[in-house]
C-alpha cells in the first residue's frame, strides 16, 4: 500500500470509530480488506505515532496493528508481511514518539504489540531491541524511562513464556546481561517512593516512582524465576531475594500512610507488595533449593502478619492469601521432606530445608496456627452471611469451589489440611476444640457461638481421615448431629448445612454400615422440607451424592429411600434459579440413577423428571449454558437405562435433542456430542421398533465418522 493513501486510511479509521453502524460497518470491512495489503501496517505505525490524532483513532490503529501481527507476521502465514516492511516496522516501533506516548492505555497496547513481534523475531531478526531499550531506560526523561520499562516488562514476559531449550538458553543470556541493571533501577525507585511516602511528598511524585518500581519488580520476577538454572548460584539473584521480605515489611508500613491519598497510589502499593510475595512463590515453585535460605524468614514473616494481632492490623485479604500460600508451598514441597525409612538423604539442602522448617514450626507454633485458622479464618464473616441471605445458591456454589490460590476461605482450608502432616500434634488439639463445644448448649440466638461451632465442625470435616482414631462418628452423629439437624431456627441453618457436609465427609471414613439408613433419613429431611434454606438443601444433596459414591455403598440398603430422594431432588431442581445449581443437582440425580436406577424405576419416581427435562433444556439453551445441557443429556441416559424403555411422551423430545446435539454445524456440539451419542445409543437399545425420525438421525452420523477419520489420520 502506497504511503500516499495515509489520509484515506486515517479517514477510514475515523469512520470505524463512529457510533453509527451504517458508517462503522463499511469502514471495518475496508480495514479488514487492507490487512493483507503491503504497506498497510507502516501507515498504521505512522498514525499511532502521531500524538495530535484523536485518541480513539490511534487506539484502533494499534489494535489493528496488533491483530495483524497475530495473523500475518509469521513467515509461513498466508499473505505474510514482507521482510522489507517488517524491518521498517521494527525500526519505527522504538522511535521517539512511541517512547514518549502520553496515553497510558495506548502505551500498554504498543508494549504488547512490540512484545508479540519480539517473541517471534528476538534476537535473531531484532538483535538491537534489548540494547536500544536499555539505552532508553537510561534516558533522563521520566516518561521515556517509564514507557521503556513498560515495553521491557512485556518483552520479558513474552520471552519467558517460550519453553523450548534453545529459547530458554536465550532468555538465560538475556537475564545475565540485564539483571544487575534492572535490580539497581528497582532499588533506586523503591527507595525513592518509600522515602517520598514517609516524608509526605506529593502524590504525583510517589506515583511516578511507585509505577517504575512495580514494573522493575515484575521484570525481576520473570528474570529470577525463568532466567536462571539455579537462582542461588547468582549473586545478584541472591541479593534480590534477600531483600524481598524486608521490602514487603517496609511497604506494608507505608501502605498505612497512603490511606487518604487516593485510590490509585494505594492500589499500586498493594500490587507492589503482592508482587514481592509472587517472587517468593515463583522461586519456591521453580527453584525450591534456591529458596532454602528463605524458608525461615518467610515462615516468620507469614506467622507474624497472618497469625498475630499486631501483624493482622497491617494486612489486606489478597496479601493474606499470598502469605498463607507461601506457608502451604513450603509444607507441600517434596524437596523439603526427608526420605521415609532408612533411605539416606542425598541432597544436603533437603536436610537443611527440613531443619529450618521444623525449627520454626515447633509444637506450640503449629497448635497456635491450627487454633487461629479454625477460630479466626474459618468463622463465617458478616459478608459471607450477607451473601448467603441475598444469594444462597451462589454462596453454596462458591463454597464448593477449589480456588485456593485466589480466595481466602479455600486458601485457609488448604493450608489447614497441609498442616495435618503434624497429625500427632494437631489431632488432640482439634479433639479438644470439639470437646469444648459440649460444655454448654448453644442457644439459637447466640450467633457468635453458632459461628464458632460451625468453624470447628468445618475443621473436623476437613481432617476426617486424620481423626479416624480420635472421633467416634457413630456416637457423635446419633447423639449430637442428628439432633442438631432438627433445630429449625434460622441461625441454626448454619449448623444444619455443616452437619450435612460432615455426613458427606465422614461417610467414607468412619461410619458403620448399620448407621447408613439413619444418615439417609437425616439428609432427606432437610432436602424434602419445603421451607428449608437453599444452601442447606444443596449441602444435603451433595452429601447424599458422597454417601452413594462411597466404596461401602449398599444398593439394597438405599433402595427404600431412592424414590424419595429422586422426588426431593426434582423439587430442588425446579426451585433452583441458577444454571450451575441445576447442573449440580442433575449430577446427584445421575449418581442415584446409575447406582440404583432399577429401584427408582420400580418406585415410579422418574415421571416428573422426564416431564421437566424439556423445560430445563430450553432454559439452558436460552442461557447458553451448554454444561447444563450436557448434564441434562447425561441424566436422560441414566433414566432410560434404569427404565429399560423410552416413554412415548418424552421420545420426540429425546430424538430432537439428539439430532440437535450431533449436528456438527451446531456450535454447541463441541460440548454436547459425547453425551448425545451416549443418549443416541441408549434410545436405540431401548427401542423395540424403528421409525422415520430415528432413522433420519443417521444423516448426522456420516460427518461425525468423517471427522473421526481425519483425527485418526492426524494421530497416525
Amino acid at each position: 500500500m502506497d504511503p500516499s493513501i495515509y489520509a484515506l486510511v486515517l479517514d477510514t479509521l475515523n469512520r470505524a470509530t463512529s457510533q453509527d453502524t451504517e458508517i462503522l460497518k463499511p469502514a471495518e470491512k475496508k480495514l479488514q480488506e487492507w490487512e493483507i495489503e503491503p504497506g498497510f501496517y507502516s501507515v498504521l505505525l505512522d498514525i499511532l505515532s502521531n500524538h495530535s490524532i484523536d485518541i480513539n483513532v490511534r487506539w484502533l490503529a494499534v489494535m489493528c496493528f496488533k491483530n495483524g501481527v497475530d495473523r500475518y507476521w509469521r513467515k509461513n502465514a498466508p499473505n505474510a508481511i514482507t521482510d522489507e516492511e517488517k524491518q521498517k516496522l521494527r525500526q519505527g516501533l522504538l522511535n521517539t514518539n512511541i517512547l514518549n506516548e502520553p496515553i497510558t492505555q495506548i502505551a500498554t497496547q504498543q508494549a504488547v504489540l512490540i512484545s508479540k513481534i519480539a517473541r517471534l523475531d528476538c534476537p535473531a531478526h531484532w538483535p538491537n531491541l534489548v540494547p536500544d531499550l536499555v539505552g532508553a531506560l537510561k534516558a533522563p526523561q521520566p516518561l521515556v524511562q517509564h514507557r521503556s520499562l513498560l515495553i521491557f516488562h512485556h518483552l520479558v514476559k513474552a520471552l519467558a513464556s517460550k519453553r523450548l531449550l534453545g529459547d530458554r538458553k536465550v532468555f538465560q543470556e538475556l537475564t545475565n546481561s540485564v539483571f544487575a541493571f534492572i535490580l539497581n533501577l528497582w532499588h533506586e525507585n523503591t527507595e525513592l517512593f518509600l522515602r517520598h511516602i514517609q516524608e509526605g511528598a506529593a502524590t504525583e511524585l510517589i506515583t511516578e516512582h511507585l509505577e517504575k518500581a512495580l514494573l522493575c519488580l515484575r521484570i525481576l520476577r520473570k528474570l529470577t524465576v525463568f532466567g536462571f538454572k539455579k537462582a542461588h548460584e547468582s549473586q545478584d539473584a541472591v541479593a534480590f531475594l534477600n531483600v524481598v521480605f524486608d521490602r514487603a515489611k517496609t511497604s506494608l508500613e507505608c501502605r498505612k500512610l497512603l490511606k487518604g491519598r487516593g485510590i490509585y497510589p494505594l492500589e499500586l502499593c498493594e500490587k507492589f507488595i503482592i508482587h514481592l510475595t509472587k517472587v517468593a512463590l515463583g522461586v519456591l515453585g521453580h527453584h525450591p533449593f534456591s529458596y532454602v535460605p528463605l524458608i525461615r524468614p518467610s515462615l516468620e514473616f507469614a506467622l507474624y502478619y497472618c497469625f498475630t494481632e499486631q501483624g493482622m492490623a497491617l494486612i489486606y485479604e489478597r496479601f493474606t492469601i499470598q502469605c498463607l500460600n507461601i506457608v502451604k508451598g513450603i509444607l507441600q514441597c517434596a524437596e523439603y521432606r526427608l526420605p521415609k525409612g532408612v533411605e539416606p538423604v542425598r541432597e544436603p539442602l533437603t536436610l537443611q530445608a527440613h531443619q529450618a522448617k521444623m525449627e520454626v514450626l515447633d509444637q506450640n507454633t503449629v497448635c497456635h496456627m491450627c487454633r487461629h485458622l479454625v477460630t479466626h479464618y474459618f468463622v463465617l464473616s458478616a459478608d459471607d452471611l450477607a451473601l448467603w441471605d441475598a444469594e444462597p445458591e451462589s454462596f453454596a456454589t462458591d463454597e464448593a469451589g477449589e480456588s485456593w490460590k485466589y480466595s481466602l476461605r479455600p486458601c485457609t482450608e488448604a493450608l489447614f489440611m497441609e498442616l495435618f502432616q503434624f497429625r500427632n500434634v494437631l489431632a488432640p488439639e482439634l479433639v479438644r476444640l470439639l470437646a469444648s463445644l459440649q460444655q454448654r448448649p448453644i442457644l439459637p440466638d447466640d450467633l457468635p457461638s453458632i459461628l464458632k461451632k460451625d468453624a470447628i465442625y468445618n475443621a473436623v470435616g476437613l481432617a476426617a481421615f486424620d481423626l479416624y482414631d480420635d472421633v467416634d462418628f457413630d456416637e457423635w452423629f446419633t447423639n449430637v448431629l442428628s439432633q442438631e439437624l432438627k433445630i429449625k431456627d434460622n441461625n441454626y441453618r448454619i449448623i444444619r448445612r455443616r452437619v450435612c457436609q460432615l455426613i458427606g465427609q465422614w461417610c467414607g471414613v468412619r461410619a458403620s454400615q448399620s448407621l447408613r439408613p439413619a444418615m439417609y433419613e437425616a439428609l432427606l429431611e432437610p432436602l424434602s422440607r419445603p421451607d428449608e434454606d437453599a444452601a442447606v438443601k444443596l449441602a444435603a444433596a451433595e452429601a447424599l451424592r458422597s454417601t452413594i459414591d462411597d466404596f461401602n455403598f449398599d444398593v439394597e440398603q438405599f433402595a427404600p429411600y431412592a424414590p424419595h430422594a429422586i422426588a426431593a431432588l426434582y423439587e430442588l431442581l425446579v426451585e433452583s434459579e441458577e444454571c450451575d445449581t441445576k447442573m449440580h443437582v442433575l449430577h446427584v440425580v445421575s449418581y442415584i440413577m446409575e447406582r440404583c436406577g432399577a429401584s427408582v424405576a420400580r418406585g415410579g419416581g422418574t415421571g416428573a423428571l422426564f416431564a421437566y427435562l424439556p423445560q430445563l433444556w430450553s432454559h439452558a439453551a436460552s442461557a447458553a449454558h451448554n454444561m447444563l445441557r450436557a448434564a441434562a443429556l447425561a441424566t436422560t441416559v441414566h433414566l432410560l437405562k434404569a427404565l429399560g424403555e423410552c416413554p412415548l411422551s418424552i421420545r420426540p423430545w429425546i430424538l430432537s435433542v439428539v439430532n440437535e446435539s450431533t449436528r456438527l454445524t451446531e456450535p454447541a456440539h463441541v460440548y454436547l456430542l459425547e453425551d448425545a451419542l451416549e443418549l443416541w445409543l441408549a434410545i436405540l437399545e431401548t427401542s423395540h421398533t424403528s421409525d422415520p425420525v430415528l432413522l433420519q438421525l443417521a444423516d448426522n452420523l456420516y460427518p461425525i465418522l468423517g471427522k473421526c477419520m481425519k483425527l485418526s489420520n492426524f494421530v497416525i
